[in-house]
């Protein structure tokens, strides 16, 4: 299945259908009076995140999604019936945005959320509604209110614990592939991953996500090469693990380009945990991956970890350091929610005990 993080789609919720002008008229009954029924409602249009799903390429080829419009009130006082609602399915962290791309209306976070971004319009009333003591046949009856319509654009921004980040060919998918049963496409030449992937690493009995994002290059922030369109997607995860690749000659400045497209990008981007890992380290001498490990951790004023993913060698030490991390930032997660879902309990509960 290929890989889309993008798509324009239109939405419509449904009209309500119209009020009906009816009188009974029955044998023996001489004064029916009027019977009209009310419209139905418009069907709602649902969005809900559900699992199972990491691509958005079922909104290429159907961008048109439209609830069903109620159904006219009748005579004998019947109401119309409602219109159904269209649930549409999407990934978990899909962003819903504005025309504009800039403004976000909704964010589905969690498996299993459900928002009504378009309610439908009511029901117009029949001329039963309007009978009075003094207009007791009354011809009047509303038409149903529109439902809402717009544009929308759908952005997936892949959840996981650990985003991969480096400049093209510094082994980010031969890692991923080292410590995890995804299988990326891997060659020795520039851009190889065009599109993001996901990996499961499991240790221990325990398990983490991690997303492998294709490699950045200078101007990123602005488009340049694949840009900005999947910088997004290491923007919810917990953990940063830089590779540089080992055997270039200034891994120093590839680790500078790389800092200053995340801080250019998003100053919370760059504010995230990160761990540096000089990879391809089976291709260097001894001496001058000395002198490239002391560089680089003067710079980056953190330790630096050295491996090969090619041949496993230091991958496990990596794992063991990204474990605490993750479990930390997932606490810190759960802690978030908490205080997030007590503070809604709480404003619903002086709202409840308001009186006027």
């Amino acid at each position: 299945m290929k890989f889309l993080d993008e798509a324009k789609i239109y939405l419509k919720s449904g009209n309500g259908g119209p009020g009906c002008v009816s009188f009974r008229r029955e044998k023996f009954i001489e004064f029916g009076g009027p019977d009209g029924g009310n419209g139905g409602r418009g069907g709602d249009l649902i969005l809900e995140a559900v699992e199972g799903l990491n691509t958005l390429i079922d909104y290429r080829y159907q961008q048109h999604f439209k609830a069903k419009n109620g159904t006219h009130g009748m005579g004998r006082n019947r109401t119309g019936g409602d219109g159904s609602d269209v649930v549409l399915k999407l990934p978990v962290g899909t962003q819903v945005l504005d025309e504009d791309r800039e403004t976000v209306i909704a964010d589905l976070t969690e498996p299993g959320q459900r928002i009504v971004l378009l309610k439908g319009g009511d029901g117009g009333m029949g001329n039963a509604h309007y009978k009075t003591s003094t207009n007791q046949a009354p011809r009047k009856f509303t038409p149903g209110y529109p439902g809402q319509e717009m544009w929308v654009w759908l952005r997936l921004k892949l959840i996981a614990d650990v985003g991969l980040l480096g400049l093209p060919n510094a082994g980010k998918s031969t890692f991923l592939s080292a410590v995890s049963a995804a299988r990326p496409k891997i060659a020795d030449y520039p851009f190889t991953t065009l599109w993001p992937q996901l990996g499961v690493v499991e240790r221990d009995g325990e398990a983490f996500v991690v997303a492998d994002i294709p490699g950045l290059i200078e101007g990123a922030h602005e488009g340049a090469g694949l840009g900005t369109r999947f910088l997004g997607h290491v923007e919810r995860t917990g953990v940063l693990l830089h590779l540089i690749d080992g055997t270039q000659e200034e891994p120093v400045k590839a680790y500078r380009t790389i800092r200053k497209e995340l801080k250019l990008y998003a100053q919370e981007l760059a504010e995230k945990r990160e761990i540096v890992v000089l990879n391809k380290i089976d291709a260097i001498p001894a001496d001058e991956l000395k002198e490239k490990l002391k560089k680089l951790k003067r710079a980056a004023k953190t330790e630096v970890m050295a491996i090969s993913a090619v041949i496993g060698e230091g991958v496990t030490e990596v794992i063991r350091a990204l474990r605490p991390i993750v479990k930390e930032y997932r606490a810190a997660e759960k802690q978030a929610e908490a205080l997030e879902s007590r503070d809604v309990e709480a404003v619903s509960a002086e709202a409840g005990e308001w009186r006027p």
